[in-house]
């Protein structure tokens, strides 16, 4: 059942109607199927139709198509910090930061060269090509200039965000080896401001290699660092016409991090061409970014989302900043942002829909500017999509995406000239040649089975730092399916191309072997009106797994016997006997990443008494520990 329908104006002045129409095809499932079949075609079309910045030839595209070797584009030189500065001229806005105490700031591309000029004249006397600079930092516009700056000299970029702890910040940037590392002297959240001075100053001690570290003091606390120069200094110095280091389309650009919450984050190392055509395809063609419209997506920069947002400045789009809490001091003052900045493309998480939808306050908001809303980081469920269109806006395309930071973009995710149906993901991403298999390898359509990518995609990872064998690599992604992407979730794909996505599928429920999406059990227990949370896991019993649910209930209710039964008649009702679960347990909270998934796998660990590391990966680590009495 179709939810929202794109208006026949929209569809023809979308950039992906005219995308389309330029390669001939007469309907997106007719462009999605040569994308894949003639994949070198397709992603060599994107430099032209984008006009990207480049020198060389795009041809041969990548020859080999194998995942196990990156050759995308070996003929090709650029540079990405060059190709976001493109509208280095212009007065309109580039950056706009909006703090939770108020605190608002905005640039314009010209002063954005302009700072990315001076940093990368302070940059480039401790770094050169290769090396790696880290930003232990709020989600601020000096978060973004460094990121600029470092890669306009053909550095290596890695940020992750200020709530981090010491062993948190080691785990990741001692793998990664940066010489500069620039870090706020303080932060704020919730209302409360945090010092970083004796993090900085332990981190400091524990981190080799490191040559300088670079303090921003954005709040204006007077905070200092012994030994440090502050951002301040920097831009007192006028850095003239920015050299930009030619790079090869393969050249590291980003090191990101896995959750690692089983052991030390896996540090994934992604390529300058491909996360630019990857990043160019998804906000122009699937989310329809023009110069003229405002992105918001709520993240902090130690998420992908971060970066693919950044990306947007290619289009000379206003991106917005949003660093703090989102319920500081109210959801609802959150949310009249996107009235007051006029918002046309915003991003959320499930989890947030839900703390919405939670909310007892009106939230008086019109929404009149919002065209798109975006959500990532778990799926949404069918009736979440029932909520934003009946309590946020009912002409407003909302577009599920899915993929994750081993790819920095997306697999499956929306698009503007197809309508939006209940609980389904609108489309597979052009260039994706995504399948699902079953465990034999088979393809499935209709029928719920495993992830796949059959063929090679330019944003695909370089590999992983120190795994020069690429065991690791292989491990990850090709030990499944020989030679083809396995991506680790468990979805359908429907006759149409739609995607329904269930979870991962390593956090698969298998009891008697008939495997089962942790995704069909929340949608159920959404439905009951004392539930706040869930997270439903497999317990080992016997060689057999039994399924295990726990439940967050709302403020001064309690699970009695009566509930227990009416949740697992619910579960049955609404799905099969095998969904029920064998117990149900009532838990003071849920334990989410930092970016908003669920943490079934590793609840998973615990309760089937196997070791938890790196609990920095949790937005909060203390979560987890009610769980360790269940084991």
């Amino acid at each position: 059942m179709s939810l929202w329908s794109p208006s026949q104006k929209r569809v023809s002045e979308s950039l992906m109607f005219q995308y389309m129409k330029k390669m001939g095809k007469n309907s997106y499932s007719e462009l999605h199927q040569w994308s894949v079949e003639r994949n070198e075609d397709f992603w060599e079309s994107l430099f032209d139709y984008f006009e990207v910045n480049y020198q060389g030839e795009s041809r041969p595209a990548n020859p080999k198509q194998d995942f196990l070797n990156y050759e995308w584009f070996e003929n090709v030189k650029l540079n990405f910090a060059e190709n976001l500065l493109r509208f280095k001229n212009s007065n309109h806005t580039a950056l706009h930061l909006i703090h939770e105490s108020g605190l608002k700031k905005k640039i314009s591309y010209q002063e954005l060269y302009q700072q990315v000029a001076s940093v990368q004249k302070e940059l480039s006397k401790y770094i050169k090509k290769g090396d790696v600079v880290a930003a232990y930092m709020p989600n601020t516009i000096e978060t973004v200039v460094t990121m600029l700056a470092t890669t306009s000299l053909g550095g290596v970029f890695t940020s992750t965000s200020s709530d981090f702890g010491v062993g948190g910040v080691i785990d990741r940037f001692g793998q990664s080896q940066p010489k500069v590392m620039v870090s706020a002297v303080s932060y704020q959240y919730n209302g409360k401001t945090i010092s970083q001075i004796d993090k900085l100053e332990e981190i400091k001690s524990k981190l080799e290699g490191i040559e300088k570290i670079i303090t921003v003091d954005f709040l204006n606390s007077g905070l200092k660092l012994a030994g440090a120069i502050s951002w301040e200094e920097i831009l007192k110095e006028d850095g003239g016409e920015i050299a930009f280091e030619l790079m090869k389309f393969s050249d590291p650009l980003y090191i990101m991090y896995s959750s690692g919450t089983t052991g030390k984050p896996k540090c994934i190392v992604h390529s300058t061409g491909g996360v630019l055509l990857q990043h160019l395809k998804e906000l122009g063609l699937h989310c329809n970014l023009t110069p003229e419209k405002k992105i918001f997506y709520f993240t902090t920069c130690g998420w992908m989302m971060w970066n693919w947002l950044v990306s947007s400045l290619y289009f000379g789009a206003e991106v917005v900043l949003y660093e703090g809490s989102p319920a500081y001091p109210s959801l609802e003052s959150f949310m009249k942002k996107i009235d007051e900045e006029k918002i046309n493309i915003w991003g959320t998480s499930p989890k947030f829909l839900k703390a919405l939808e939670s909310y007892t306050k009106e939230l008086n908001c019109q929404f009149d500017s919002l065209e798109t809303i975006l959500s990532t980081g778990a799926p949404l469920m069918p009736e979440q999509f029932d909520y934003v269109y009946k309590n946020i806006k009912s002409d407003v395309q909302l577009s599920s995406i899915s993929g994750g930071t081993d790819i920095l973009g997306c697999f499956m995710l929306g698009n503007p000239i197809l309508p939006v149906k209940r609980g389904e993901i609108q489309c597979l991403g052009l260039g994706m040649d995504v399948s699902c298999f079953n465990e034999k390898g088979e393809e499935l359509i209709g029928v719920e089975g495993e992830l796949v990518c059959r063929k090679s995609f330019p944003s695909q990872p370089l590999g992983f730092l120190n795994d020069d064998s690429q065991e690791k690599f292989r491990s990850a992604y090709f030990d499944k399916f020989d030679g083809i992407w396995y991506h680790g979730d468990f979805v359908t794909i429907t006759k149409e191309k739609s995607v329904i996505v269930y979870g991962r599928s390593d956090a698969t429920l298998n009891p008697g072997g008939v495997r089962i999406g942790t995704a069909e059990i929340y949608r159920q227990i959404e439905k009951l009106e004392y539930i706040d949370d869930g997270l439903c896991v497999g317990k080992q019993v016997d060689g057999d797994v039994e399924v295990v649910l726990f439940v967050k209930l709302k403020e001064s209710e309690k699970l009695s016997d009566s509930r227990v039964k009416e949740i697992k008649t619910q579960i049955k009702s609404g799905t099969t006997p095998r969904h029920v679960p064998s117990q149900v347990f009532q838990v003071k909270n849920i334990p989410y990443t930092r970016s908003g998934k669920k943490m079934e796998l590793a609840v998973t660990r615990v309760i089937n008494g196997r070791e938890l590391t790196n609990l920095e990966a949790m937005s909060d680590p203390k979560a987890i520990e009610e769980y360790k009495e269940y084991v």
